[in-house]
C-alpha cells in the first residue's frame, strides 16, 4: 500500500509527464487561428453567440465570456460574421499568416429595435445553455457531450421564484426528485434510481446531513449530470450528481436588487454587486447578500436566513487569474421537518394541513455554514489551459429535536426529546490541465487530473426526554395543544465541545480519498465522429473506531463515450461508465457501509431546433447499482433514517428534455421520465428475499413543465404569465423487504410579471388549486407498534418579487 505522500508523488509525476508532452507537442505543432472576444455596445461580454467564417462555412459559439478560438487554419484571408437578434449583423476582414494567432476583438451595434425595446432580447432565449461551466472542466458543447446533462439557469430560477436549492429546482430535470426528511435545511434529491449527490464549484460536498441547501442569491447554474462522470470531477454516484456554480466577477460593472413577500409571512431581499475595484481593471469583485424571514405553513415552525458571499478575483495578466471566495450561510430555525404522523392511515384528512409535531417552547437551532475557495487558472498557450482549487468547509449545528415515540388509534402521541448538535470539516484540492492537439487529422482533447478530499463529521443526538404530556393534556394530532411548561425539558449540557460528545456515540465518521484521471477525447472526420476514453484511478480511506469499520480501497473505474453528428443540430451517443463511492458509517449491526460501485450505460440522441432556438433530447439507460443504502423504516434519536444496504439494484429508463425558446417569447423547461427500478442481487446478509422488489423512494413516471411568455411589443410590451406543473405517478417507500405505493402528486402554479427598464415585478401562486395533501415524502409502519409519518406541502400560497438591476 502506498503512503499517503507516495501517492502524492506519483500523481505528481503523471501530470507533470502530461505536461511535458503537451509541451513538445506544442513546439512542434504549427499553429493558425484566429482568437476573438465579442461584447455588447456597452461592453458586455456576448455569451453564446454564433460567430462563422462565411469562406469556409464554418461556425463556432462564443463561451461564456464572450471568447472564441478558430484553430488549425490555413494562410489567407477570412470574413468573420456575427449574428445577434437585436444587433446589427456585423462582418470583419481578418489576414492570417503562417503559424499566426490573430486576436480580434468584436463590438456588436445595437439597432433600434434594440435600443427601443431592451426588454426584448432580455426575454429571447433564456432558458437554453450550449455549455457546461469551467468547473465541470469539459471543452466540449453540450450537444457534443456523450451523456445527458440538464443546466438550470439563474433566468428559470428566478422566474419560479425559488429562494434555495430546494425550493422547487428538481422540477426543471428529467427524473429529479427531492425526497425531505429535514426539508427546511438540506437538498436530498434522488434520480436514476438512488440519492444523488451535492457537488458545489466541482468538488464533492455532500455531507452525513447536509450540505446546506444554497441560497439562490449565490446561485448561477446548476447542472444535473446524469450518470456517473467521475472523471472529470470527485468521485459521483452511478446515477449522476448536481454542481451548483457559484456566481463569480464577470469584470462588468453592474448590480441587482429584489425585495419578496409572500404568504406566511415570508419576506426577503437580496443584493448583487458585481464590478472592478481597481483603475486598472485587474482587481474585481462579486458580493451577493441576502437575508430571509420565514415561517412556515405548519404552525409555529420557521427557518430564517442569511447569506454573505464575497468573491475577489485578481487578473495577473491576461493568461493567469487568482480568484478567492468566501461564503456564509446562517440560520436560526424551530424544526427541520414539516412531518405528520398518523397511527390510523396515510395522508389522514382529520389532521390538520398546519399541523406542526414540534412546541414553540422548544430552543431554536442555529446553523452556521462556512466555504472558502482558492482558484488558480493559467493558460498555458492557446492550446492548453491548467486549473487548480482548494476548499475548506466548516459546519457547525447547536439544536434540539422532538420525534414522535409511540402514537395510538385515538391520536395520543408521545415524543422524544433529543439533542442535535452537529459538526462538519471538509478539504479538498484538485488540479487539472485541459487543451487540444492533433495527430494527423486526428483532433484530441486532453483532460487530466488529481482530485483529494478528506471529510469529517460529529454528531451528538442524545435522547434525553421523552414527552407524554404538555401540562395536564396529551399531545393529540388531531387536537394538539402546545406550549411545553418551563423546566419540563432537560438542560442541555455543551459544557463540551460537540466533537467530544460526539465520540462515545456512533455519529463519527472520516473519509480520505485520493485520485488521479485522465481522458482524451478523439475528433475524426472534421470532429463529426467522438471518442471518449478515460479512466479514473481512486485510493479512498474510511476510518472507523473498530478494526471491523475500516476500510481501504483502490480502485479503477474506466469510460467509454461516443458521440456523432448527424448535421451541425444533430448529435446521437453512447456511453458506458463505472463509478466508485466510498460511504461512511455502519448499519443497525455495527458493520460498516461498503463503497457503492455502479455500471451505466446509456445513449441518446440531442437536437436543437429552428437555429438552435431550443434544444430536445431523449436518453435510455440502464444502470447496475451495488450496495444502495435504503431505509429500514426505523428512526434513531434524532429522526433520521436507520440505513441497510442492498446487494444490487437494476434501474433502467427513458428521460426526454426539451429546453429553450419554443416561439418567440415563450421559453419553456419540458421533461418527462420512466424509472424501473428493482432490486436485482440480495446484499449477503439478506435474511429475506427481496429480489423483484421495487426500490424504495422511486417514481415510474414524473413530467414536469414550465412555461414563461411575455409580449415584445404593443400595448402590453413587457407584460408576461408563467406557470408550470409537476406530476408523480406510481411511487413506492418502504424498505427492502417491503414496498409501498403511495398517492399520485400533481401541483399546478401560475403568475404574471411585467418588466420595462430596469425595473421588474412578477407575482406567482404556488399550488393554485389548493390540494393540501400534496405528498414530498411518508414512511409506512411494517409492524404493530409502528405508525405513519409524512411530509405534505404548503396549501394555496403566494409570493411577489420586486426588482432592479443597475
Amino acid at each position: 500500500m502506498f503512503s499517503f505522500i507516495n501517492r502524492i508523488t506519483v500523481y505528481l509525476c503523471f501530470l507533470c509527464a502530461v505536461c511535458f508532452s503537451i509541451n513538445v507537442s506544442a513546439v512542434t505543432e504549427p499553429l493558425s487561428a484566429i482568437k476573438g472576444l465579442v461584447v455588447t455596445s456597452d461592453g458586455t461580454p456576448a455569451a453564446y453567440v454564433a460567430v462563422q467564417i462565411k469562406e469556409k462555412n464554418r461556425g463556432t459559439l462564443t463561451n461564456e465570456k464572450g471568447e472564441f478560438v478558430f484553430k488549425k487554419l490555413m494562410p489567407g484571408k477570412y470574413t468573420l460574421q456575427v449574428m445577434l437578434i437585436g444587433y446589427k449583423t456585423m462582418s470583419q476582414e481578418i489576414t492570417v499568416e503562417q503559424d499566426q494567432i490573430v486576436q480580434v476583438k468584436l463590438q456588436l451595434e445595437a439597432s433600434d429595435k434594440q435600443l427601443k425595446e431592451v426588454i426584448v432580447s432580455g426575454a429571447r432565449n433564456r432558458y437554453k445553455n450550449d455549455s457546461l461551466s469551467g468547473s465541470l472542466r469539459l471543452r466540449t458543447p453540450i450537444l457534443e457531450v456523450p451523456q445527458n446533462i440538464q443546466v438550470i439557469s439563474a433566468n428559470v430560477i428566478a422566474d419560479q421564484q425559488a429562494f434555495d436549492l430546494v425550493d422547487g429546482i428538481t422540477r426543471n430535470v428529467s427524473g429529479a426528485t427531492r425526497v425531505g426528511h429535514w426539508d427546511n435545511q438540506y437538498a436530498n434529491i434522488r434520480m436514476r434510481g438512488s440519492k444523488i449527490p451535492a457537488f458545489r464549484n466541482g468538488m464533492n460536498i455532500e455531507a452525513s446531513w447536509g450540505p446546506t441547501a444554497e441560497d439562490a442569491a449565490m446561485i448561477d447554474r446548476v447542472e444535473f449530470v446524469k450518470g456517473p462522470a467521475g472523471f472529470m470531477l470527485a468521485g459521483g454516484e452511478p446515477g449522476g450528481f448536481y454542481n451548483v456554480v457559484t456566481k463569480k466577477p464577470t469584470g462588468v460593472t453592474k448590480g441587482a436588487a429584489s425585495i419578496s413577500m409572500g404568504s406566511f409571512s415570508t419576506y426577503r431581499a437580496a443584493l448583487d454587486f458585481d464590478g472592478k475595484l481597481s483603475k486598472d481593471g485587474k482587481l474585481l469583485y462579486r458580493l451577493n447578500v441576502a437575508g430571509q424571514q420565514k415561517d412556515y405553513y405548519t404552525k409555529y415552525n420557521f427557518n430564517n436566513r442569511y447569506l454573505f458571499a464575497p468573491v475577489l478575483k485578481y487578473l495577473v495578466d491576461d493568461r493567469t487569474s487568482v480568484t478567492l471566495e468566501y461564503t456564509y450561510q446562517g440560520s436560526t430555525y424551530l424544526a427541520n421537518g414539516n412531518y405528520v404522523f398518523s397511527k390510523i392511515k396515510l395522508l389522514d384528512e382529520d389532521i390538520s394541513n398546519d399541523f406542526f409535531y414540534g412546541d414553540p417552547s422548544l430552543t431554536p437551532g442555529k446553523l452556521k455554514d462556512h466555504s472558502v475557495y482558492l482558484y488558480f487558472d493559467h493558460k498555458m498557450n492557446d492550446k492548453w489551459e491548467a486549473h487548480a482549487q482548494v476548499a475548506y468547509f466548516n459546519f457547525g449545528m447547536e439544536a434540539n429535536s422532538i420525534w414522535a415515540s409511540n402514537i395510538d388509534s385515538a391520536g395520543n402521541m408521545g415524543r422524544t426529546f433529543s439533542v442535535a448538535d452537529e459538526a462538519g470539516e471538509n478539504r479538498f484540492a484538485q488540479a487539472s490541465i485541459s487543451g487540444e492537439e492533433y495527430t494527423g487529422t486526428v483532433r484530441h482533447r486532453i483532460l487530466a487530473g488529481v482530485d483529494m478530499g478528506n471529510k469529517k463529521f460529529w454528531g451528538d443526538f442524545r435522547s434525553l426526554a421523552n414527552i407524554d404530556m404538555v401540562g395536564d393534556k396529551k399531545f393529540n394530532v388531531y387536537n394538539p395543544v402546545y406550549s411545553i411548561p418551563i423546566g419540563t425539558l432537560p438542560t442541555i449540557d455543551r459544557s463540551q465541545s460537540v466533537k467530544t460528545r460526539a465520540g462515545g456515540s456512533n455519529y463519527v465518521s472520516s473519509v480520505n480519498y485520493t485520485s488521479a484521471y485522465i481522458q482524451d477525447e478523439l475528433g475524426f472526420f472534421n470532429n463529426k465522429l467522438r471518442l471518449s476514453l478515460a479512466g479514473r484511478f481512486t485510493y479512498a480511506e474510511t476510518v472507523g473506531k473498530t478494526k471491523a469499520l475500516a476500510i481501504k480501497d483502490n480502485v479503477f473505474t474506466p469510460r467509454v463515450g461516443l458521440s456523432y453528428s448527424i448535421d451541425k443540430s444533430t448529435t446521437i451517443y453512447g456511453l458506458f461508465d463505472q463509478s466508485f463511492v466510498p460511504v461512511p458509517g455502519a448499519d443497525s449491526n455495527q458493520n460498516a457501509f461498503k463503497p457503492i460501485k455502479g455500471v451505466d450505460v446509456e445513449a441518446g440522441v440531442k437536437k436543437e431546433w429552428f437555429e438552435g432556438r431550443w434544444v430536445t433530447s431523449a436518453t435510455v439507460y440502464r444502470i447496475a447499482r451495488q450496495n444502495s443504502l435504503v431505509s429500514l423504516n426505523m428512526k434513531d434519536s434524532r429522526g433520521a433514517d436507520v440505513q441497510e444496504q442492498l446487494g444490487e439494484t437494476l434501474t433502467k429508463g427513458v428521460e426526454i428534455d426539451i429546453a429553450g425558446e419554443i416561439l418567440p417569447g415563450l421559453n419553456a423547461t419540458l421533461n418527462y421520465a420512466y424509472t424501473d427500478s428493482k432490486i436485482s442481487k440480495e446484499s449477503p446478509t439478506a435474511t429475506t428475499k427481496t429480489v423483484g422488489n421495487i426500490t424504495p423512494n422511486t417514481a415510474t413516471h414524473i413530467t414536469n413543465a414550465w412555461l414563461n411568455y411575455r409580449i415584445g411589443k404593443g400595448v402590453l410590451n413587457g407584460f408576461g404569465v408563467t406557470g408550470g406543473i409537476q406530476w408523480m405517478a406510481d411511487r413506492y417507500v418502504g424498505s427492502a423487504t417491503k414496498v409501498f405505493s403511495i398517492p399520485n402528486y400533481f401541483r399546478t402554479d401560475a403568475g404574471l410579471n411585467y418588466v420595462k427598464g430596469k425595473y421588474s415585478i412578477a407575482v406567482l401562486v404556488n399550488n393554485l388549486l389548493d390540494n393540501q395533501r400534496l405528498l414530498t415524502a411518508a414512511s409506512i409502519p411494517t409492524t404493530s407498534t409502528g405508525f405513519y409519518n409524512y411530509i405534505v406541502e404548503a396549501r394555496r400560497n403566494f409570493r411577489m418579487t420586486i426588482g432592479y438591476r443597475f
